[in-house]
């Protein structure tokens, strides 16, 4: 049973709105929600024809991504075929939220030590990591969704803030990381401090052996942090060049871990 929201919480104004389903077979909804006083928007995809309630998986992009790019497209869409509620959410400065030079200034000032690059960077974290508990406030909150099996999974920044969301919220039973490493900005946040803390529910870790923006030690080393169970894979690729056989696997993972 849903417990009611305290009082004191900032109401969750959820708004949702169809649009055109990518494929065949499934139903693709527009979200909108309140976080920290940002309109936050996020894109939910599920089967048509499904007995509810359902399984589900929140979603997080990577940098430059989107909620409804053909990347998270490609990832959700499949997921959803078989038989999940995929959520995938608008990180701060991206999609509907886009601010072309405040993005710019967030990749470029890294290990700068510029104290306002790295006040940006810690604001960009906290109010991405409160859009990821809110998304999930969101999706638990539709009937046909089973709030006993939710996941996670995040691909680049989007793992490496999963990795914290994770560690700090327990709602999510298991969590798929994909191309992050340990280490980075801002230093408090590194997902290496948390990682460990999302233990005793299982983690897969995913690696691009030619990564270019993760080192293989960076990645190793977030791995290490980790508590058990905890699994790691590697595939012969570059960043941002994950292979579907990635994508399934992943998704074996997840549907392994949420069956009832």
């Amino acid at each position: 049973m849903r417990q009611a929201q305290p009082v004191d919480v900032e109401p969750l104004g959820l708004w949702t709105g169809r649009v055109d389903p990518v494929r065949d077979g499934l139903r693709c909804e527009e979200l909108e929600f309140s976080s920290r006083g940002d309109r936050v928007r996020a894109r939910l995809m599920r089967p048509q024809q499904a007995a509810a309630p359902l399984p589900a998986v929140l979603l997080a992009h990577g940098l430059g991504g989107a909620a409804d790019d053909a990347t998270t497209e490609s990832i959700a869409a499949p997921w959803a075929e078989r038989g999940a509620a995929v959520c995938a959410v608008d990180l701060p400065l991206h999609g509907a939220r886009a601010d072309a030079k405040l993005r710019a200034w967030l990749e470029s000032g890294s290990g700068s030590g510029d104290p306002l690059h790295q006040m940006l960077v810690g604001e960009f974290a906290r109010q991405a990591l409160s859009d990821l508990g809110r998304a999930l406030d969101a999706l638990l909150s539709l009937d046909d969704v089973d709030d006993e099996r939710v996941a996670f999974a995040g691909f680049s920044l989007g793992a490496r803030l999963g990795a914290v969301f994770c560690a700090t919220d327990p709602r999510p039973r298991a969590a798929a990381l994909g191309l992050a490493g340990a280490g980075g900005e801002p230093t408090d946040l590194d997902p290496a401090l948390f990682v460990g803390r999302i233990a005793p529910r299982p983690l897969l870790l995913v690696g691009a052996e030619r990564d270019e923006r993760v080192p293989r030690a960076s990645a190793e080393a977030l791995y290490a942090a980790a508590g058990e169970p905890r699994e790691q894979l590697w595939f012969d690729c570059a960043h941002a060049e994950l292979p579907g056989e990635a994508l399934k696997a992943i998704w074996g993972f997840l549907a392994r871990e949420l069956q009832s």
